[in-house]
């Protein structure tokens, strides 16, 4: 006859505790490590935001640095003209976004650097 050979529950218990230790163990270390991927991930995407939204094109204001964005299907509003062609901002402190905070276009069209800027 097989008798079962008797554990002790402290044996039994410290098992398990043991078992539950190296699971914590291990979601905290996954817990970590997807944090340093998302930190350090995130901290070499640039975020960049479009100077006009989709449909939208960019204009200036005539003799000052306004701008502000018209649909696609309009012409600009009195008072505002369209960019120079390849001098248009894209997005938000670009090449050109920059340039146009100390540049405008006066009545005829010429570039001129705006005084209260400089």
């Amino acid at each position: 006859m097989y008798l079962p050979r008797r554990t002790s529950r402290t044996a039994s218990a410290t098992a398990t505790a043991s078992r539950r230790g190296r699971g914590r163990i291990a979601a905290a270390a996954l817990v970590s490590a997807a944090a340093v991927v998302a930190l350090t991930g995130c901290s070499t995407f640039e975020y960049s935001e479009a100077i006009c939204g989709g449909g939208e094109y960019p204009v200036m204001s005539v003799g000052s640095t306004g701008s502000s964005c018209v649909s696609d299907k309009e012409e600009p509003p009195a008072g505002s003209v369209r960019y120079p062609k390849g001098k248009v901002p894209q997005e938000v402190d670009d090449k050109w976004d920059v340039y146009w905070d100390t540049h405008t276009l006066d009545r005829d069209g010429k570039t001129i650097t705006v005084p209260d800027a400089a």
